[in-house]
């Protein structure tokens, strides 16, 4: 069930006046909401129910446990067996088979022979988000700076949660469990909001993601060598706008759905294309998963920058490395992770986290870190190694400047790239302006959008990219 399809919104006009109904019955209303997100994950393979089960009720006694416990070393260890059998179930359906083609690959290097046995198993859909989403309850606990709650109905809200489960945003346990507490407001729902970030979501979702996909940027990266020396360049810019438009949809349509039924989940992007550096890039891009990784990897786990100049260049290569391969059971990630990783240590070493001198140091910095950005993305986008080895060679040698872009993929790449520069304020009079029209507007102003989008749509609605992860 995806979120730009007549199934997710008959869904939808289903659970949104239920959860209303039951907003007096706050545990009526979260039991509700708990089945209404298991049916939605059961969208895709219902034995994956199990699993999100078994992690939400596995994470709830463990924390229980951790709160009663004093600090000592039983305690230690009970966190250390709930930490590794998190990463465990991560690691068995999404690295096993990698790490053992890699292993068989390295020994064969050396002459050694090794029949190592492999497991069928189908990757559950956003594996990466749930077992994120669990340990961070897990360590606020222990930390001691989250009380664990004693209502399993509230974590099992909280990891299945249907808008954000899929592909986030990553909401901190502490934020979400306090709005579990108490009967949601009308006050709460920001009406106008939402429905800008639901239909902004669509139009980037169905017309310039989709359209820059299946016309272009999948072509390209397909058979590389077979385009010129422009239209990679091209592709590689568009793939940096195609996963901007479809990664950042997906969570404007969770952030306005969930405050439609009573919940604040938090920004995940801020037109990271503006950013001036590469740590600038990662406070602006997927916010949720890089404020996750600063906070429980960076520095709760490597120690941050206070072990001095070494230490802090190792974190943060260890940290964007890992963050790298979070995104898939492929060395293209963890190539990609590196990169930042590398940029961030470069960054530093130069000092240029700072504001820039002047309005031409402020446009090279931008320069610099937009086409690093895009270049790394090729590492991202591309099958294989040697595809992205391809594509690099291709794009520095071929020399022809032909393109197969068409027109109509030209006017949606610049629509894509006006996300990057039209101001915010803009986007805030017009919620300002649609707040003040009649009842009957604010219905048939969002219909009528949704119905135009479908309408200028390309056939069929390509599966968002980080449903992969």
């Amino acid at each position: 069930m995806l979120f730009p399809t007549i199934s997710f919104a008959a869904f939808f006009a289903v659970v949104f006046p239920i959860t209303w109904l039951l907003n007096d019955r706050n545990a009526w209303k979260k039991w509700f909401l708990v089945a209404a997100s298991y049916y939605f994950y059961a969208f895709w393979k219902i034995e994956f129910t199990l699993l999100l089960l078994a992690s939400s009720v596995g994470n709830f006694y463990t924390a229980l446990l951790l709160g009663h416990l004093s600090d000592g070393r039983a305690r230690r260890i009970i966190f250390w067996l709930a930490v590794t059998a998190n990463l465990a179930l991560l690691g068995v359906f999404k690295y096993y088979n990698f790490f053992t083609a890699s292993l068989i690959d390295a020994l064969g290097s050396l002459g050694i022979s090794a029949n190592l046995p492999f497991i069928e198993l189908a990757l559950p859909i956003a594996i990466s988000f749930l077992t994120f989403h669990a340990l961070s309850y897990v360590i606020d606990v222990y930390d001691r700076t989250l009380k664990p709650t004693t209502s399993l109905v509230d974590i099992l809200l909280y990891i299945s949660f249907f808008p954000h489960l899929v592909a986030g945003p990553i909401v901190r346990a502490n934020k979400f469990l306090a709005q579990t507490t108490r009967c949601s407001r009308m006050s709460d729902v920001k009406l106008a909001h939402s429905v800008f970030l639901i239909i902004g979501g669509l139009f980037k979702k169905v017309i310039i993601a989709n359209y820059l996909s299946t016309d272009f940027v999948d072509g390209v990266f397909r058979a590389p060598a077979d385009f010129s020396s422009l239209d990679l360049l091209l592709g590689m810019y568009a793939y940096a706008l195609q996963i901007y438009c479809d990664f950042s949809a997906y969570t404007d349509i969770a952030i306005g759905v969930a405050n439609l039924l009573g919940y604040e989940f938090p920004q995940n992007f801020n037109q990271p294309y503006r950013a001036l550096t590469v740590q600038d890039f990662w406070r602006r891009w997927h916010i949720t998963l890089s404020t996750w990784l600063r906070d429980y990897l960076y520095i709760r786990a490597l120690g941050g920058n206070r072990r001095g100049r070494v230490r802090t260049y190792a974190n943060l290569l260890v940290t964007m490395g890992l963050g790298g391969l979070w995104h898939g059971a492929s060395w293209n990630f963890c190539i990609w992770g590196l990169m930042h990783g590398t940029a961030l240590v470069v960054e530093r070493l130069l000092d240029l986290t700072g504001a820039p001198r002047s309005r031409i140091a402020a446009a090279l910095m931008w320069l610099v870190t937009f086409h690093f950005v895009c270049f790394a993305w090729v590492f991202f986008r591309a099958s294989s190694f040697d595809t992205s080895l391809v594509y690099l060679k291709t794009l520095f040698s071929d020399g022809s400047w032909r393109t197969t872009m068409t027109p109509l993929v030209g006017c949606v790449f610049v629509l894509g790239a006006l996300t990057q520069i039209i101001p915010a304020r803009w986007f805030a009079a017009l919620q300002a302006r649609y707040e003040a029209v009649p009842l009957a507007l604010k219905v048939a102003v969002p219909f009528a959008t949704i119905f135009m989008i479908a309408v200028a749509a390309p056939g069929g609605i390509p599966p968002f990219i980080y449903f992969q992860f």
